[in-house]
This record gives C-alpha cells, structure tokens and sequence, in this order.
C-alpha cells in the first residue's frame, strides 16, 4: 500500500485504541490489531517517530504526538462520515459500512467530503455511536461504562456498539438494541427495554457502552 496510507493506518489503530479506555498501546498490541509482524511495527513506530507523530520509546507504550492526534483525528473523521453517508443516502446496514469506508476513505477528495458532511447536517456521531471529530480534529463524548462494568440496575442510553464484528453488530440488531435506546442492565448479558429483557451474545459485555 502507499506509504502515507500505511502512516494513516497506524495512526488511527492507535487513536481508536484510546477512545473508549484510557491505557496507551504497546507495539505487541499494535501489530496485533494490524496482523503485522512486530519487527514490522517496530521499524514502522520508529518512523512515526522520527516524524514527530508519536512519542514511544523502546518497549514501552505508544502515544500520539500533537500532529499525530490532529492526522489520525482527520482520517478518523472521513472514515465516519463515510460510514455514516451510506447508511443514510444508500441504505447499508451498520454492519456493512466498515470495509466500504475502509476503501473510500482514501479516495474521497476534502471537497466531496465537505459536501457530504453538510448534506447529513454535520453528524456528531456514526452509526455505531463512535464520535465523529469535526473539521479541527476536536469531539464530544459523554461520560461512559462498558456493559461488563455497569452494575446490575444501571439505567442510561446506549452509547456505542462497537463495529469489529460483523455477526456480534447484526445479533444486537436482532435483540432490539440500538445506539440511543435507554436501557436498563439487568446483568452483563441482559437488559430491558421498556417492558421487555433481551438477551445479548456474551461477547457483548465487551462490545457496548452506556451512559455513565
């Protein structure tokens, strides 16, 4: 791939690694979330580095610099709005978007990308609840607790579905639950919504995020 789409890539695994905890990335996570080999992400860090794009010293965590955080933010951005843009305008469900904007958002020119953006009205957030950072790289989350973590009698909105798995994103769907609804845990595997308790896949303990 070109060399600044590698750069963009690994830049934004590192931003996404942070959104939603707040402990840094190590290189073997890194390269895991790549599926590269770690002397590959050792050379490639030691670039980004030498860049100015992230501080990192060997064996230790990774982080963003300034420029890095405002690059990845304005990938993360295009890929978000590209999402949410064909779920709007075209009807993709949100289980299928990920890999369309993973393509599209390297091809799409800053002018198109402004014209989309103004035609959904500026979204904040994409259609798994993930924020969308507007044009100066800045967004706005509320406060959150993952599933797993929220005590039983938790009652908030649901915040974000996380997309990684396809078949975990479409068996939420199934059971009723959407970014937005208010929900009330009963245990990390079941809530209710209204009257009625669904059930979840276990995997999405770790998957969904509510209002603190």
């Amino acid at each position: 791939m070109p060399h600044s789409v590698a750069i963009d890539d690994y830049l934004k695994t590192i931003y996404h690694h942070t959104e939603w905890q707040t402990q840094p990335i190590t290189p073997s996570q890194l390269a895991a979330e790549l599926s590269l080999a770690p002397s590959s992400v050792t050379e490639m860090v030691q670039k980004l580095a030498a860049q100015g794009l992230v501080t990192h010293r060997p064996y230790g965590p990774i982080r963003l610099s300034e420029a890095g955080e405002e690059r990845a933010a304005a990938i993360i951005r295009r890929h978000r709005l590209i999402e949410t843009w064909l779920v709007h305008e075209f009807g993709y469900a949100w289980d299928e978007v990920h890999d369309e904007a993973e393509v599209l958002e390297h091809a799409l020119s800053d002018r198109l990308l402004a014209r989309i953006d103004e035609r959904l009205g500026h979204p904040r957030f994409d259609p798994h609840g993930d924020a969308i950072p507007d044009a100066g790289g800045h967004v706005h989350r509320e406060d959150f607790v993952l599933l797993a973590a929220a005590p039983a009698g938790h009652t908030g909105r649901v915040l974000r579905v996380s997309d990684r798995d396809p078949d975990l994103l479409r068996a939420v769907e199934a059971a009723g639950v959407a970014v937005g609804a208010p929900v009330t845990v009963t245990d990390a595997a079941t809530l209710r919504i209204g009257e009625s308790e669904v059930a979840l896949p276990p995997e999405a303990a770790h998957a969904v995020w509510l209002t603190a």
